[in-house]
């Protein structure tokens, strides 16, 4: 039975088993389907992909495969030559914003500590998930394949690291954030942003030490969180400086 011929790129090839990787795979076609299934069935999910050509010819997802085809599928955020091609999907507005699964708290925590926009909140499904990322145009970081399957996700990069610290360096040099880093300018807890407040509009939410030892004060325009240059500033220069290091 006349099939297609189908390879994936780099990175793509962190989602496929190991026989496949980096090879020209041989795959029956049984019934119509897009290019964009047709990669998915290999559980590649569509917002890791950023070109795809068929039979030399550059293609989007809505592409109807045929017998014979060979389909050739390039990553986001990889360089390769690609100078005039149309990508997939519209770029990003910058600032980056972004929309952290459930699963991964203390990355959306680091990401708010170097000052990223980022919604998080540990009772968020993947309808709500999906249906933010869309309407506000932020990339969906997950650990969860099967969210970034959802047609509605645009923008999406599945971590591939486990522990906190490297999956935050991971976002920074896939996404290139450096340059837009602003450390401690966000609340860690609900993502507001900082601004200055006067000592005396607050003095009655102070601890006595505090009241006595301190002057300058930051509050969430959020969620009013109150902040200031305490004993643990240290450790978090040390945390930021750890984290916004490129590898």
């Amino acid at each position: 039975m006349e099939g297609i011929k189908l390879r994936f790129y780099q990175s793509l090839n962190d989602f496929i088993r190991p026989a496949l990787r980096y090879v020209e795979i041989n795959h029956p076609l049984h019934r119509k389907t897009s290019v964009k299934d047709m990669i998915e069935s290999f559980h590649v999910p569509h917002t890791e992909v950023e070109y795809i050509f068929v039979n030399g010819k550059l293609v989007d997802f809505s592409h109807a495969v045929q017998k014979g085809d060979d389909i050739q599928v390039y990553p986001a955020g990889e360089d390769w030559i690609t100078a005039g091609l149309p990508r997939l999907r519209p770029e990003l507005p910058t600032p980056l914003k972004f929309i952290v699964d459930v699963n991964l708290g203390k990355l959306a925590r680091n990401l708010r500590l170097l000052g990223m926009d980022c919604r998080y909140h540990n009772d968020y499904g993947d309808d709500t998930i999906a249906r933010i990322s869309s309407e506000e145009q932020r990339i969906v970081l997950t650990r969860d394949r099967s969210l970034l399957r959802r047609k509605i996700i645009l923008y999406g990069y599945y971590v591939r690291a486990d522990l906190p610290v490297t999956q935050t360096k991971e976002v920074l040099r896939r996404f290139d954030l450096y340059s837009q880093l602003q450390p401690l300018t966000r609340c860690t807890h609900c993502n507001g942003e900082f601004g200055e407040v006067d000592k005396k509009t607050i003095e009655h939410r102070l601890q006595p030490l505090t009241k006595q030892h301190y002057e300058h004060f930051l509050m969430c325009s959020n969620c009013q969180q109150i902040y200031w240059q305490g004993g643990h500033r240290a450790n978090l220069l040390n945390l930021i400086k750890a984290l916004s290091t490129p590898v």
